[in-house]
């Protein structure tokens, strides 16, 4: 996980616990506090739904720009190595131009 996530995870673990724990020493009737503990829990659910559609939303936007990235990266090596390949033909291409006049050179003698 990381910070943002682990931070969200604390901050809605700590209100819940905080919750319950005021509701559960609130000088109310056993019905009302049973009924702000379901809320609180209606709550905390719903924060942590919203959480991790957050977290769902980063994440696969990390990945959809990873991807997005490792294409690019490849596309640039391809291109880099296409260069290069076309820099060595032509060196080859050279070289065996001057194997050729050296091979006339020798033919004539």
């Amino acid at each position: 996980m990381s910070n943002g996530s682990n931070a969200i995870f604390g901050l809605l673990t700590g209100a819940a616990i905080g919750a319950v724990l005021g509701i559960l020493f609130a000088p109310d009737k056993g019905i009302v506090t049973r009924q702000r503990i379901a809320e609180e829990a209606i709550n905390a659910k719903d924060k942590l739904a919203e959480s991790a559609g957050e977290l769902k939303t980063r994440v696969t936007s990390s990945a959809v720009n990873s991807k997005d990235t490792l294409e690019n990266q490849v596309e640039s090596i391809v291109s880099n190595a296409s260069h290069k390949a076309d820099d060595v033909i032509s060196t080859l291409e050279a070289k065996l131009k001057e194997l050729k006049e050296k091979n006339k050179k020798l033919q004539k003698s």
